[in-house]
Formats: structure tokens, sequence, C-alpha cells
């Protein structure tokens, strides 16, 4: 369901809205999309930090296991 609101956008903002309107499309599709992105944008960031933050919890001790890993590893050959 859509609902309809005002906004008050500077005129360099609103230029370059309408610079992004294509046939058949209206200023509102083009600033909900822009919407849409920008809180898409925003999650993936909250979940790639919250990702970061359980890895470097874990830090000392994966790579340990990774070095441990590559002592078994065969040497790479010489050219």
């Amino acid at each position: 369901m859509k609902v309809k609101t005002s906004i008050t956008l500077s005129s360099d903002v609103l230029a370059s809205v309408d610079k992004l309107v294509r046939d058949g499309e209206s200023r509102s599709g083009v600033i909900e999309g822009a919407l849409r992105e920008f809180f898409s944008e925003r999650r993936r960031a909250r979940s790639y930090g919250k990702d970061l933050a359980i890895l470097n919890r874990h830090a000392d001790r994966l790579n340990a296991e990774a070095a441990d890993f590559l002592r078994y590893q065969a040497p790479w050959p010489e050219e």
C-alpha cells in the first residue's frame, strides 16, 4: 500500500532526481528506489559488521588453526 507524503528537497537534489526519471516513471518511483537501495545497503553493512566482530573475536584461534594446517602443506615448487 502506498501512502502519500510530502518532503522538502534542495533544488540540486531534485534536479538530480529529475535526471534519473525515465519515460513512464515518476520522481516518487526514483526516490522510492533510492531509499530501498539505501536501506538494503544499511542492512548489509550491519550484517557485515556483525560478521566481522565474530571473526575478530575468534581471530587468534582461527589464525592458529590456519598456521597449523599450513605446516602440513607441501612446499611450493621452485621455478
